[in-house]
């Protein structure tokens, strides 16, 4: 599959794939792909293809990733909300027990690495283990239908893994961040302040340097968070492009594109129930040390 006007080619596929369906403002006298000249005052529109992407800058919006990503936050938050209804003093079983199962599971790990008392971190952590989870798992679905089957309708592109654009993880990991920062406050007061600056070195002569190390620590833990995330993502989403462009080599290839297309699902069932666990456990550690007061 290809975008429309583009040569069937391996590259043409790998960034087709690739491309995020856009929407955002091209700037005055930009030249599109089809030789119109954008006028004054720009022009909101889908971008076709990656020059006009990046024309739109920062305030683009990446249509895909905030679709699939809301869609999925709605689906878990239906279905847990039925669970809870269902939910019994009965023997649980079908879908009620196996989300009784990851509530147990959640809240057992709450319970050994949060030290603090807030009741916002168990449904938080919840939330982001599912929540993730649920945008891993469409890494599953064939890369090329969703694709083909809207590139009928006449949209050019679209990327159904969230979790494989940086401004979904990054914005997750933000909103940790900011909650983060929020407690250390809450929790610590002018504690806090004497955390980032009389530590590891406790003289006033070194607050400079306790203070640009701090810092960078406290700057470092969304971007780890978030970059992790996408990182082991999108290298298991360009695996599954790579196998699926195989079957387009030749008859010779389709035996060995098939099982590598299938070990690699397999594999990838538990690397994205880890990157979820990850994301989640992380997430629970950055809170509780909000929560420490030395």
């Amino acid at each position: 599959m290809a975008a429309e006007g583009e040569a069937l080619t391996v590259s043409g596929y790998i960034i087709h794939h690739l491309t995020n369906l856009t929407y955002g403002k091209l700037p005055a006298g930009f030249v599109r792909d089809d030789g119109s000249i954008v006028g004054e005052g720009g022009l909101w529109t889908i971008a076709h293809g990656g020059a006009e992407a990046s024309a739109m800058g920062f305030n683009a919006i990446h249509v895909d990733s905030m679709a699939w990503s809301i869609g999925l936050g709605i689906i878990f938050c239906w279905l847990f909300r039925r669970v809870a209804k269902q939910a019994s003093a009965g023997v649980p079983s079908g879908l009620v027990n196996a989300a009784e199962m990851i509530v147990e599971f959640v809240d057992n790990t709450v319970r050994d690495t949060f030290h603090g008392h807030n009741k916002l971190v168990a449904p938080l952590a919840l939330t982001v283990f599912v929540w993730v989870f649920l945008m891993n798992l469409m890494d599953l679905i064939p890369v090329d239908l969703f694709p083909e089957l809207l590139l009928m309708l006449g949209v050019p592109y679209q990327k159904i893994v969230p979790s494989t654009d940086p401004n979904i993880t990054m914005g997750m990991a933000i909103g940790i961040f900011i909650l983060m920062l929020y407690y250390s406050i809450k929790v610590k007061g002018f504690g806090f302040v004497k955390e980032l600056t009389l530590n590891p070195f406790n003289h006033w002569a070194f607050i400079p340097v306790n203070l640009f190390m701090e810092v960078v620590g406290l700057l470092a833990k969304p971007f780890s968070l978030g970059m992790r995330l996408f990182g082991n993502m999108y290298a298991g989403e360009m695996i599954f492009i790579l196998i699926a462009a195989l079957f387009s080599a030749g008859g010779v290839w389709l035996l060995g594109a098939g099982v590598s297309q299938l070990a690699w699902a397999i594999l990838h069932i538990l690397i994205i129930t880890l990157q979820a666990f990850i994301f989640m456990v992380l997430t629970i550690v950055y809170l509780s040390m909000a929560h420490e007061d030395h």
